[in-house]
């Protein structure tokens, strides 16, 4: 099942994402021809403005890799505007209370089950050739990050409408080095909380690895969306050794 037609009915096995911090449409392009089953590009911490993510989105049509926008906050605007560009779901960061949770689904939702504002000549309906009622659900994506988070996962994970618990590895190590005291676990075991809190409630979980060697471990601990780097490390690092190897030989 593409993960174009429903956040509900995404698959258990894994799928593999990438994230795209450069805001580059020919890069959106290339990773998605080369088969990745989704992307990210990201609004929070990424170089692109939005400006250049409907270039980018444009970029992916016609591929099966679905186009998943971190936006920057939690904030209403945000989140439907990228949605109304044709966004196939949205990531949110430090998201830390089921209260959060559902305001996020309210954002991305029309009514009754949300208040997001309603419009059939937006690209995500085909401009008015489709009918808003035949596009998918938007897949929603929330961003486990904190020791807070992690501490109520399990009623994130209750909230209707939210499809994957993603965990943010750099913001949740950054917490537990300053905030021991509060934290149920080390890193391995705040993993092993937030996919059992998914699972309890039928959702998926995610992370972010930089290692592709990593991918099996992460697999073996229950994540079934994976993202593997960003199009800015992969160039950095394959520079990086390009140059080492030159300075090598010459």
């Amino acid at each position: 099942m593409n993960m174009k037609s429903s956040a509900s009915r995404l698959e258990t096995k894994p799928r593999l994402g990438a994230w795209m911090s450069i805001g580059s449409p020919v890069i959106a392009e290339l990773a998605a021809l080369t088969g990745f089953d989704w992307l990210l590009f990201d609004l929070e911490h990424g170089s692109g403005s939005e400006a250049a993510l409907l270039p980018q989105l444009q970029a992916i049509r016609g591929t099966n890799t679905a186009g998943i926008v971190r936006v920057g906050a939690p904030h209403p605007d945000l989140i439907a505007r990228v949605l109304d560009w044709g966004a196939h779901g949205i990531m949110v960061p430090h998201v830390n209370s089921a209260a959060e949770a559902e305001a996020i689904v309210q954002a991305a939702h029309y009514p009754p089950r949300g208040r997001r504002g309603y419009s059939r000549t937006v690209r995500a309906h085909d401009y008015g050739l489709r009918s808003p009622e035949q596009s998918p659900t938007p897949v929603i994506m929330a961003q486990i990050e904190s020791i807070e988070g992690v501490n109520h996962a399990v009623e994130i994970a209750q909230i209707k409408g939210v499809d994957v618990l993603f965990v943010g590895p750099a913001d949740l190590q950054h917490d537990l080095i300053h905030s021991t005291h509060a934290a149920p676990g080390d890193f391995t075991e705040c993993l092993n909380l937030v996919v059992a809190a998914a699972k309890g409630a039928g959702k998926e979980t995610g992370i972010l690895v930089r290692d592709p060697a990593d991918v099996p471990h992460y697999l073996g601990l229950g994540f079934t969306q994976i993202a593997i780097d960003s199009d800015l490390a992969i160039l950095r690092k394959s520079w990086q050794q390009t140059l080492f190897t030159l300075d090598s030989q010459v």
